[in-house]
């Protein structure tokens, strides 16, 4: 796998640090997440299974786990070491806390000058909001994603799920195989440093745009398109229908599609600038064709002519939709308590594809291996249990591996 023998040292917990180990674990790194006595909080929150949380599952796989108390020396010893043998760590504390637990990367690439350390922050680990808490509602609410969603006529509303989480977590992933590359080339690891509110603003993309040419702030469009038109929503005979010919060519195969031919020389529709002036006109046109037929009629015909379009989907829809079935984006992990679905990988590689290798780790479950591999004796693993810097299912000395799991996709 592509990134087999990496070891990965995962200190993060929820979602921005452990979606970026995710990635990389999906990939055939070696990562060992290190929870605190308590355990990640993903594994109680949300909406749960029938006994295992899918959002702490999916999350997870992959993954070997070991609990840890970092407070206490000992617990601090162990990290070092396991620092000391890693190529990657990532963490997601507030800025300071990692220092305080003499944990920072300036203490351990002392140790380890080829580590590389991935921290993912909220705003920053500098400048004046750095030690402020951030959640991704409200970085959603800072960078001013949520300025750009919904229309004028409601509240801004954020986007409903944790996409500056997310977004932080690939920067990261992206980040630390850039870091690896320069690491070849030197010898050194680095720090990577990735914030979500960072995240969200590197998006914007003609929105930013717009702003700096003219100095006005990108009005709310909704469904609407801020440059294109006609583009959006229309109501087809038994519901919407997402339709977007974005390019001039895909006016004109629309155009035709609708037998609106005559709209192509129209005077107020003979260019992008005149028809996102005339917005409310030609989406009326538009609606009023497309409500004559069904959206499977309308689906079916549009591509046929070339023009974007789509049903508007629930996730039920979603995750019974031929296409995402063929592309593999439902996988099932075989959980100890059962079989838990979550979504596949969205990176195809043809040579050496992500897998899942193992289910998602319990408390805990690994700790003893884990001690076991950075050279502790049984008396000294005893004692770490013993004093509760240390927890963990017991699993003797020499047990054979977890079973393979099982997964709806091909060569699983």
């Amino acid at each position: 796998m592509p990134l087999s023998g990496l070891k990965v040292l995962d200190l993060s917990r929820v979602v921005s640090g452990p979606f970026c180990t995710m990635l990389l674990a999906d990939l055939g790194a070696d990562v060992v997440k290190v929870e605190a006595p308590d355990g990640d909080p993903s594994r109680v929150t949300g909406i749960m299974g029938a006994c295992e949380n899918p959002y702490f599952v999916n999350l997870n796989r992959n993954k070997r786990t070991i609990t840890i108390d970092m407070k206490p020396e000992r617990g601090k010893q162990i990290v070092r070491r396991m620092a000391k043998g890693s190529d990657v760590l990532v963490e997601n504390f507030r800025p300071g806390v990692m220092d305080r637990l003499g944990l920072g990367y300036a203490a351990l690439s002392a140790v380890n000058p080829g580590l590389i350390y991935a921290a993912v922050t909220g705003f920053g680990k500098t400048g004046p909001y750095k030690d402020r808490p951030a959640f991704d509602f409200i970085a959603q609410a800072m960078s001013g994603f949520m300025s750009l969603n919904g229309d004028r006529s409601m509240p801004y509303l954020r986007v409903g799920i944790p996409i500056s989480d997310t977004i932080a977590g690939l920067y990261a992933a992206f980040g630390i195989l850039a870091a690896l590359r320069v690491r070849e080339q030197t010898g050194r690891g680095q720090e990577i440093q990735t914030a979500m509110v960072d995240g969200l603003i590197s998006m914007f993309t003609f929105a930013s745009g717009a702003y700096f040419s003219t100095g006005d702030l990108p009005p709310r469009n909704g469904n609407d398109h801020m440059v294109v038109s006609p583009y959006g929503l229309f109501n087809a005979s038994d519901g919407p229908i997402a339709i977007a010919p974005s390019t001039e060519r895909n006016w004109q195969q629309l155009c035709a599609a609708l037998k609106l031919e005559h709209l192509m020389s129209d005077p107020r529709f003979d260019s992008a600038d005149k028809r996102r002036a005339h917005r409310p006109e030609i989406n009326a046109i538009v609606e009023n064709v497309i409500q004559c037929r069904t959206r499977e009629e309308w689906i079916t015909l549009l591509n046929q002519a070339g023009v974007p379009c789509g049903p508007v989907n629930n996730l039920a829809q979603t995750f019974a939709d031929p296409q995402v079935l063929h592309q593999e984006m439902v996988i099932e992990s075989a959980q100890p308590s059962g079989p838990v679905k979550m979504p596949g990988f969205a990176l195809k590689l043809s040579q050496t594809p992500a897998r899942l290798r193992k289910p998602s780790p319990q408390v805990g479950e690994h700790s003893l291996e884990v001690l076991r591999e950075l050279g502790y004796h049984e008396e000294e693993i005893q004692s770490l249990i013993r004093d509760r810097v240390v927890a963990g299912r017991a699993i003797p000395e020499g047990a054979p591996a977890e079973p393979a799991c099982t997964s709806t996709f091909k060569g699983a």
